[in-house]
């Protein structure tokens, strides 16, 4: 009698699971999801095996009566399109003694924006332009620090009369001086992301043999954060920020202020991929003149140096942004420990070549960049003349 009742109880045809993304635009970190269980009328709770690659398996037991609604959540390193996690869901009836056949959720993925981390001080290009800024010029002006004390002359504004120099100067007021100011501007930058490489941190993994594992971030997860971290902080300046791809055929994001450049940038960056076959191209990209340009590579070829050399001879101020992982040989052979090191000698000496030509180095992954980028921003301060733009 007992298993008749238990039979007429179960539950009466099968369950529907379905996984969305908790919110469209996630950032790097985590990724959540919401499980949502929809049991058949007699569905008493759900075994649920919750998986995603490199990320483990998770088997719960939990109550299900009509429909029930679960968050799940992974952490993850990586940027870009990602897959949520899958699930198994398999309904049971009362007392756990009937279950229902189980059913697999369908795939769905979610774009991961990366995390911009907060910087310090960054650097300034060697011209500076624009009427109005956060950043000190050369030319004069109102808002910037004071420039000299000069005679009254046509033009210049009454409030601006320094009565005590007057005072000090022409007793008998037969001549005027006045305070004169230097002129505020904004900057202009340019980021240049080189997406022709997405390499981990496993050497074994650079010629597309291997997969990177999950849990690894690779070359364009840092560039990514790191393109992030420099336009919003030269964003919330007031500059002028604008984004280029080394390795992409398309339009590139023109330079531009606000909360909604950053947005564009952003969801932007998280689109960059390794498209297809890697084009070597004619020439770099055209940008605006006395732009700052901050070049994200590996430099595993001469591609991107070749770039940076040639915007840095047209007059720009260059950064190149190393994003290269930190290696790990430990899994190496004694065959590919020697390709590692020939490659390595070949990009010191590419980095060494640039630096020569005046390109200015930072190393995000291996480094501190927070520390470099304030020493190269008060350099450009230092420099007589320069510092502060024309």
């Amino acid at each position: 009698m007992g298993a008749a009742w238990d039979l007429a109880r179960r539950p009466a045809g099968s369950v529907r699971a379905s996984v969305r993304p908790a919110d469209e635009g996630q950032t790097g970190g985590e990724l959540r999801s919401v499980l949502r269980v929809e049991g058949p009328p007699g569905t008493d709770a759900a075994l649920l095996r919750v998986r995603r690659p490199g990320s483990g398996t998770v088997e719960v037991l939990v109550r299900v009566t009509g429909t029930r609604e679960l968050p799940v959540t992974v952490r993850t390193v990586r940027t870009g399109p990602q897959d949520l996690v899958h699930a198994d869901v398999q309904a049971l009836g009362a007392g756990l003694a009937t279950i229902a056949e189980p059913v697999r959720t369908e795939p769905h993925s979610v774009m991961v924006l990366p995390a911009p981390r907060p910087l310090g001080a960054l650097p300034l290009p060697w011209r500076l332009r624009g009427l109005t800024g956060a950043h000190e010029s050369r030319r004069p002006g109102d808002g910037g620090g004071l420039r000299d004390v000069h005679p009254f002359s046509a033009g210049d504004r009454l409030r601006r009369i320094d009565w005590r120099v007057t005072a000090r100067r022409a007793p008998d007021l037969s001549e005027l001086y006045v305070r004169r100011a230097y002129a505020l501007a904004d900057a202009v930058v340019v980021l240049v992301v080189d997406s022709r490489d997405d390499v981990g941190p496993d050497p074994a993994t650079w010629g597309g043999m291997r997969p990177v594992r999950p849990e690894d971030a690779t070359s364009l997860d840092v560039a990514r954060e790191a393109a992030a971290s420099v336009a919003q902080q030269l964003v919330a300046v007031g500059d002028r920020v604008g984004l280029d791809d080394l390795g992409a055929r398309r339009r590139p994001v023109a330079p531009g202020g606000g909360r909604r450049q950053l947005a564009r940038i952003v969801h932007s960056l998280a689109l960059t991929r390794p498209e297809g076959e890697v084009r070597t191209r004619v020439r770099p990209p055209q940008l605006p003149s006395g732009a700052l340009v901050v070049v994200f590579s590996t430099f595993l070829d001469d591609d991107a140096a070749q770039a940076a050399g040639s915007w840095r001879r047209s007059g720009h101020r260059v950064v190149a942004v190393d994003v290269l992982p930190r290696v790990r040989d430990t899994t190496l052979s004694d065959q590919e420990r020697l390709a590692l090191r020939l490659v390595s000698i070949e990009r010191a000496d590419r980095l060494a070549a640039l630096t020569a030509a005046g390109v200015e180095l930072v190393a995000w992954a291996t480094g501190d960049p927070w520390v470099d980028l304030g020493q190269l921003a008060r350099q450009s301060h230092r420099r007589p003349g320069v510092g502060a733009g024309r």
